[in-house]
């Protein structure tokens, strides 16, 4: 006898939107309708520092640490950012490990309107340099940002993580579910970042891709990892090994938040919010 419960219905395809209706009765209470929604303005940016601690991250050829560039970087854009009045929650600001559940739970604990993720690009072939923004997708664009996806995941101990759920169709469509709200927001920033960040990178711009990254699949928020270089390329590690070199990395990602506040304040019907000191 053929099983005609909501949940094996929803699996199938047959009966898919009785079978997703009884399956948004389980989904986390977090997850808003567009009705309830609320039409508050941009303001709470969380900045994920990669890496800290024991998990040095990659190394430069001059002995740079992946670990120090973006800790210095995502102290810079959460610096610059509250000059500009957006309230900046970050998940690490010392040299600590810190756990994908932690991030996670600062993350969301914020309730945070953007989520970045800091890190800085590895890659064998040390003429390979430039930058490259990501959004999360279980399809990596290609086989260098599966690459990148899997070195990132392993730091964390999670390299299994989304290859296990995946594996799972019930979990896979619920996912689906969660992520679309979030996905083309996603998608939309990591333009603008990489548009910015393109012009600082030794090979230039790599261009905006996605990939499977753990740290982006638990956040209740649009959320974007930036690859601000190859800390392997000489010129790349020399640039964000530099003060001058990090300020203009974080200018270019002020530029990018400020640009996405516009569209996010534009879509919800709210006048523009002045950066602090403008009249």
């Amino acid at each position: 006898m053929r099983d005609r419960s909501p949940a094996r219905r929803c699996i199938t395809g047959e009966g898919l939107l009785v079978g997703a209706g009884a399956l948004l009765l389980v989904l986390p209470a977090w997850l808003p309708s567009a009705a309830d929604a609320p039409r508050d303005g941009f303001d709470v940016v969380v900045v994920d520092a990669g890496h800290g601690g024991d998990d040095e991250g990659a190394r430069g050829r001059a002995g740079g640490l992946e670990k120090d560039v973006v800790l210095e970087v995502a102290r810079g854009l959460a610096e610059a950012l509250r000059g500009r009045g957006v309230r900046v929650v970050m998940t690490r600001d010392l040299d600590v490990f810190v756990s994908l559940e932690e991030r996670t739970h600062i993350a969301n604990d914020s309730r945070g309107d953007l989520f970045i993720s800091v890190h800085a690009n590895a890659a064998d072939d040390s003429d390979i340099g430039g930058t490259e923004t990501f959004f999360l997708s279980l399809d990596a664009t290609d086989d260098s940002a599966r690459r990148v996806a899997a070195r990132e995941n392993e730091a964390l101990g999670t390299a299994k993580l989304l290859r296990r759920a995946s594996d799972d169709p019930l979990v896979a469509i619920l996912g689906d579910m969660i992520a679309t709200e979030h996905l083309h927001e996603s998608k939309a920033f990591a333009r603008m970042a990489q548009e910015r960040l393109g012009v600082e990178g030794a090979g230039g711009s790599r261009g905006v891709k996605q990939a499977p990254f753990v740290v982006l699949s638990g956040v209740q928020m649009p959320a974007s990892l930036v690859e601000i270089g190859f800390i392997t390329n000489p010129a790349d590690e020399t640039r964000l090994r530099s003060a001058q070199g990090r300020r203009r990395v974080v200018a270019a990602l002020v530029e990018a938040v400020e640009e996405y506040r516009r569209r996010y304040d534009a879509q919800r019907g709210l006048a523009p919010t002045p950066a602090r000191g403008e009249r």
